[in-house]
């Protein structure tokens, strides 16, 4: 059976670095009139998505919370753009990663183990090593050195879901308008195999993508390679 351990950040006295950033573009957040809340997801992260050439990307600037219904139509707006398949929960993030940056940068680093990024050179060490699902995405990350790394945000799409044996046994249903479900991270998440990917060996959780997990073939190029960064907990599957 597949092992999957569940990624986090490693601080280490070798590296120092750290950034201080956010995407360019965001789909607003929501403010639901059937269920009364006002919220917003986090760790839907697509760097990739590039919407300088889309005429309402303004819209998607001051994510002020908007209605439904208009959320609805932004959501439209940004289906051309993105990957089939992948969600849209309000408050997705979407662009280059843009800030400042400063110390010493080791392989892998992350802010607030929610974005990642990873000098070019590891990047390709993994890639190397047959690692599947990794992208590497410019950033425009402003350092005050003469000669700043190159760091590249790592677009780690959601796949999967959590295990029902781990969720409350009286977790109410979605939202009928919004989507929104009142999920609290389990103490102990638990994995259901049967949704996860079988093409990439590094992804969020579908229905929770704060958490980020890596298959047993990534957790050993991270060792092997000795790329620090990261540590590394096994997480159940059921």
């Amino acid at each position: 059976m597949m092992r999957y351990f569940w990624i986090r950040e490693e601080r280490s006295p070798s590296f120092n670095g750290s950034f201080n950033a956010s995407h360019r573009w965001r789909l607003p957040g929501v403010k639901c009139d059937a269920c009364g809340v006002t919220w917003g997801s986090a760790g839907y992260h697509y760097p990739a998505v590039d919407l300088s050439h889309l005429p309402e990307r303004s819209r998607f600037v001051r994510p002020w919370p908007v209605p439904v219904s208009e959320l609805a139509r932004l959501r439209e707006l940004l289906r051309p753009l993105v990957p089939p398949g992948l969600p849209l929960p309000p408050g997705t993030h979407l662009g280059p990663l843009e800030g400042t940056a400063s110390g010493r940068f080791g392989p892998l680093t992350s802010q607030g183990d929610i974005v990642w990024v990873a000098r070019r050179d590891a990047l390709e060490r993994l890639q190397a090593e047959g690692i599947r699902g990794l992208r590497g995405c410019e950033t425009r990350l402003r350092f005050r050195m003469k000669e700043p790394p190159e760091l590249l945000e790592l677009q780690l799409e959601p796949r999967g879901k959590l295990h029902a044996d781990c969720l409350p046994a009286d977790l109410a249903p979605p939202c009928s308008a919004c989507g929104r479900v009142a999920l609290r991270l389990p103490d102990e998440p638990l994995l259901d195999a049967a949704s996860l990917p079988e093409d990439r060996d590094v992804f969020r959780v579908g229905d929770y993508a704060t958490v980020i997990v890596c298959t047993e073939q990534f957790s050993d190029a991270v060792r092997r390679l000795g790329l620090e960064g990261m540590t590394l907990r096994e997480i159940a599957t059921r």
